[in-house]
């Protein structure tokens, strides 16, 4: 099972190609056959006939914003079924490393990053805090899968992605080799919240001290309350 945000940002992605095409008809077509799906079975998906899947990829009709939705909706419903091949394949595109994530969030407003603290029942372990330092979203990174399986480019990937967001790294047992590794990094969050490292280790302590970085230990009992938590901020 793919996250929802993947899912929702590559349904994003293809449904604006579509709508900014100056040929939508053959922008559907052609994410159709990415999909190797057939007009009959789009048809299905969206309850109408395949002569208007037709009429629509032909040119005849100009689709709307809903008819564009439904479409890939419709698309992926079906690659759903299919076991995620092309989602997969695409969010990797789009995306870079971030199927790796575990959340991702941009927030409507600007967020105080003290009321971060309190939400992820922070407790801070560097001297470096600006309480009224501003984030615009978080981001949710399996620590383990982090480590071993990304390499430096892909790092560096993920650490763009992390501009004005909260970093939260689970899975953590000292909280060094996250740190290390965006010690090394060029690009580097400036607030990072360790879910409930089994120990803290002090040189990840001191990296954050030494590049400015605001790093919290969270004590939420599980990644999915701590993910709740840091939703309700966006209330």
């Amino acid at each position: 099972m793919l996250p929802k945000f993947i899912v929702d940002e590559v349904a994003k992605r293809i449904a604006g190609e579509i709508a900014l095409s100056e040929r939508p008809g053959d922008a559907l077509k052609k994410w159709r056959e990415i999909f190797g799906v057939t007009q009959t079975e789009v048809s299905r998906a969206m309850g109408v006939t395949s002569s208007v899947i037709s009429d629509y990829e032909k040119g005849k009709r100009s689709p709307g914003s809903n008819f564009i939705r439904r479409y890939v909706n419709a698309l992926i419903e079906i690659d759903r079924n299919r076991g995620w091949v092309v989602v997969s394949s695409l969010a990797q595109k789009f995306l870079g490393i971030s199927t790796r994530t575990i959340d991702l969030w941009d927030y409507k407003k600007a967020v105080k990053v003290a009321d971060i603290v309190t939400s992820v029942k922070g407790h801070i372990v560097t001297s470096h805090i600006d309480p009224e330092e501003i984030v615009y979203g978080y981001m949710v990174i399996d620590s383990l899968r982090t480590i071993e399986e990304m390499d430096s480019k892909d790092f560096m990937v993920l650490m763009g992605m992390s501009y004005r967001r909260v970093v939260v790294f689970t899975r953590v047992e000292s909280g060094r080799s996250p740190m290390v590794a965006i010690r090394v990094s060029q690009l580097k969050p400036s607030l990072v919240v360790l879910h409930r490292p089994t120990r803290l280790d002090r040189l990840g302590v001191r990296i954050a001290e030494k590049e400015g970085i605001t790093l919290i230990v969270s004590l939420h009992p599980t990644v999915s309350t701590l993910i709740e938590s840091l939703r309700r901020l966006d209330a």
